[in-house]
């Protein structure tokens, strides 16, 4: 038995601080809130606990210390990415973030879920890092957004990736890639939806897929029992999407109204990734990617404040490596600058994450649930830049982190 000792604790439901915070944690379980302090104590003063952050976009086998951009997709081969993953899966569990969704490969891997591999050697102990909900290699089609070859506008031949790494045209080819995914152990599936900023493929909201196609990936994940993550922008593709069943919304900057309500009437999700949109470096990007950024980026802060306003169910997420590994707390700050109270914010980075991933025991500090504790020097609630300095992590009841 243990017992964390604190100033108070955050109940995410009821968006309040419970004074004094004491969690007695068994295992890998929160056992007992409040009452007597039992077994070995951890006095963490005036902290108040939180429950793991959690960040429903990353990449933690891009960026990262050393990394090239313009040239790791030609320079970084899988043993040189998992090498540098290590680094960046553990600042982010460092900064309180110990659950991630790792959304979409999309570098020459000849076919590893490199991300898969990560997430089995962190709960085996070997590294540390968060709890990862790999989604293997995104899917999209051939000179779709997330197609490595036209970041760089490289010419026919260069760096063409298979059907098993997620370029996949046509309801046979998809259905193949899907599955591919899948038989080797992704937990959702990825797809890109629409263009994107920092891609030469034209406009950022045209859709990418058909419907017959998007209908397709998800026919195949939902058998299986897995979700359906989308990129996409435009409020066209996004009302497509939605129409064929994709489960969650990734970014959503371009949205209308009426794609608004149709996340509402159909319960979807949409991951926030709005920290990008105002400290994303596109400084060395060419000129016409600049411009597309300049036009898109400041059209985000108006879509999540309707969407918040409409009652969409919002999960955080901050595209990192574009915001930095380990700083992911940025975003949560975003998001109360950009009009949303921290009380929601913080549900959006811990029980609504937890429902989009299926994982009710996770996203509480409550008895019953996985002990994935943080700790930071304040209250959240009057500041949320608090989230920056965590000076305390429990995952599963082991202490990564006691500052």
């Amino acid at each position: 038995m243990l017992t964390l000792r604190a100033a108070g604790l955050l109940d995410v439901d009821a968006g309040e601080i419970v004074r004094p915070g004491i969690v007695r944690v068994d295992g890998d379980r929160i056992v007992g809130i409040g009452g007597d302090v039992e077994g070995d104590v951890i006095d963490l003063g005036e902290a108040i606990l939180l429950p793991g952050l959690m960040d429903m976009e990353v990449n933690l086998l891009m960026g990262g210390r050393g990394e090239n951009p313009g040239l790791s997709q030609v320079q970084d081969d899988p043993p040189t990415r998992m090498l540098r993953a290590v680094g960046n899966a553990r600042r982010t569990l460092r900064a309180g973030f110990t659950t991630v969704r790792n959304l979409g490969l999309f570098v020459k891997t000849s076919g590893y879920l490199l991300d898969v591999a990560l997430g089995k050697a962190i709960d085996a102990g070997w590294i540390e890092g968060p709890r990862v909900i790999p989604a293997g290699h995104a899917i999209t089609p051939t000179g779709g957004h997330l197609d490595p070859t036209m970041f760089a506008a490289f010419m026919p031949g260069v760096l063409e990736l298979t059907i098993e790494e997620g370029i996949a045209n046509g309801v046979d080819e998809i259905r193949k890639a899907v599955r591919y995914q899948i038989k080797h152990g992704a937990q959702l599936i990825k797809v890109c939806c629409s263009g994107g900023v920092m891609s030469l493929t034209g406009e950022a909201g045209a859709q990418h897929y058909s419907d017959e196609e998007l209908r397709v990936i998800v026919d195949e994940a939902h058998r299986r029992g897995l979700k359906v993550a989308a990129h996409t922008h435009g409020a066209e593709a996004v009302k497509h999407a939605v129409e064929c069943g994709i489960d969650c919304i990734e970014h959503g900057f371009l949205m209308d109204d009426e794609a608004i309500k149709m996340l509402v009437d159909n319960d979807r999700f949409l991951v926030t990734t709005r920290r990008l949109a105002q400290a994303m470096d596109v400084s060395k990007a060419p000129k016409e990617l600049q411009d597309k950024a300049a036009e898109m980026f400041p059209k985000a802060e108006t879509s999540i404040k309707a969407a918040y306003e409409a009652g969409v169910k919002i999960a955080v997420g901050t595209d990192a490596p574009a915001i930095p590994h380990g700083r992911n707390a940025e975003e949560l700050v975003t998001l109360v600058e950009w009009g949303m109270p921290p009380a929601a914010v913080l549900r959006a980075a811990t029980v609504v994450a937890a429902d989009l991933i299926d994982k009710p025991d996770l996203g509480r500090v409550a008895e019953g649930y996985l002990a994935d504790i943080i700790a930071v020097p304040g209250d959240p609630l009057a500041d949320i830049s608090v989230t920056k300095n965590v000076t305390f992590v429990m995952k599963g009841g082991r202490v990564f982190r006691n500052d």
